[in-house]
């Protein structure tokens, strides 16, 4: 036995319990009849004329039904006459390369096949100009030559700043069209100042370039669209502050203040672009943004295989397994860090063996005087949590809020005899 094992040996794993979390559920059971309708406005159509070569920039993030969505809007550009193409949007996702950011897209169902356009993709910028701070805007080659544009995202609190904007049309005009150098640039100056940057980099972007108008979707508590809108290019700057406010209010959470360990099954940039959402973690990489629980201790056991390798997020937990480290490409994560300039969620937590020495570890180390008491949640990933499971401490705390239902009697974690989680 080493030395790591001898410390935690007789460190207690508590008896959990299944706990189910209301949140509202509600969403739009018609998609396609819903988009079709906000994109039937006068001042969209009358925009689109037949001949015309639209890039619609679609990005890297999971959104819900985001095939489906870029499908409707060829579709209607193509019953308008246009001609529309695919343009990756996604800073330096999929590894900084055109061939990478394709593959990205494919990874999400979007590809040539799939949405009925053409996909262009290539890392080649041009540079539209310099904000008053001297940071350089840019946008996508093929976007710049297209006689249009159309950008699709989905509009959510961002992990690492707040503002009026965060993440949503205006972020996909000036990070995700601006690609590597774009991203770069916008990061340049850190996220203290990141809610200045990306909108005053997207209004010169929306000055410069024909972009026609944005689709942004809401999602419900279980990542289904709530709600869709289709917002003309002189309309966004003024709306999408209001969605934003709306999407923290449709935001999940964990309902608890404090947590003593906080055991995460799984991070992935398919599932966050931090690997985990800090928003349902507390964790943050940046001190520019704030909420959800406290937590003493986080543990994060494995990478999902839709995140090829990118570990982001990795950094900003306690303690991680060998089997995570094991599936992390380096160059891909470090990259992240590089272009966004927020490294410490790319450096590797404490590695441990195996899950029960990871867990261990975490409560080892939380600051309580009666391990057998210790306040542990353990959640799929930060998608996944209205199931999730708690120890018998939180269980007074269960019983007595309404929106959350004990599904089970207490039991033991089972290990494999690698001491790895057995489900």
């Amino acid at each position: 036995m080493g030395i790591l094992q001898d410390l935690l040996k007789d460190i207690p794993v508590p008896k959990m319990v299944k706990v189910k979390q209301k949140f509202d559920s509600t969403k739009i059971e018609d998609l396609e009849r819903a988009l079709y309708e906000k994109l039937q406005q006068k001042s969209i159509r009358s925009k689109v004329k037949p001949g015309m070569e639209i890039a619609i920039a679609v990005g890297s993030r999971g959104m819900d039904q985001l095939v489906d969505i870029t499908a409707i809007t060829v579709q209607f550009l193509k019953d308008l006459g246009a001609i529309p193409f695919i343009v990756p949007s996604m800073g330096s996702h999929g590894g900084a390369t055109a061939e990478g950011q394709k593959e990205v897209l494919a990874h999400l169902g979007v590809t040539e096949e799939s949405v009925k356009a053409e996909i262009r993709s290539s890392m080649e910028v041009i540079k539209l100009g310099e904000l008053p701070n001297g940071l350089p805007v840019y946008i996508d080659k093929y976007a710049s030559q297209a006689d249009g544009i159309v950008v699709i995202n989905r509009i959510k609190p961002h992990t690492a700043f707040r503002g009026p904007v965060e993440s949503g049309i205006m972020k996909m005009i000036s990070i995700g069209l601006g690609k590597q150098k774009g991203a770069e640039a916008t990061h340049q100056l850190g996220f203290k100042y990141m809610a200045e940057n990306v909108p005053s980099m997207a209004k010169m972007m929306m000055e410069k370039t024909p972009i026609i108008f944005g689709v942004a979707t809401l999602e419900n508590s279980f990542d289904k669209v709530s709600r869709v809108e289709v917002l003309p290019v002189e309309e966004i700057e003024e709306r999408e502050p209001e969605l934003q406010v709306l999407a923290k209010q449709l935001l999940p959470k964990l309902f608890f203040d404090q947590i003593d360990v906080l055991v995460i099954d799984e991070i992935g940039k398919n599932i966050s672009g931090d690997g985990m959402d800090p928003n349902i973690t507390g964790r943050y990489p940046t001190p520019y943004a704030k909420g959800g629980p406290d937590v003493n201790k986080m543990v994060v056991l494995d990478l999902t295989p839709q995140s090829e390798g990118n570990a982001n997020g990795v950094g900003t937990a306690d303690f991680t397994t060998q089997r995570l480290v094991d599936k992390m490409n380096r160059e891909v994560t470090y990259a992240n860090g590089l272009t966004s300039t927020v490294c410490a969620p790319t450096k590797i937590a404490t590695t441990l063996e195996n899950d029960r020495d990871a867990i261990k570890a975490a409560i080892k180390t939380c600051n309580i005087l009666d391990f057998t008491k210790v306040k542990m949640v353990r959640i799929k990933n930060t998608l996944d949590i209205a199931e999730i499971e708690v120890s018998e401490a939180l269980l007074d705390h269960v019983v007595e809020h309404p929106d959350m239902e004990q599904l089970s009697d207490p039991f033991e974690l089972l290990f494999n005899k690698d001491g790895n989680l057995r489900n």
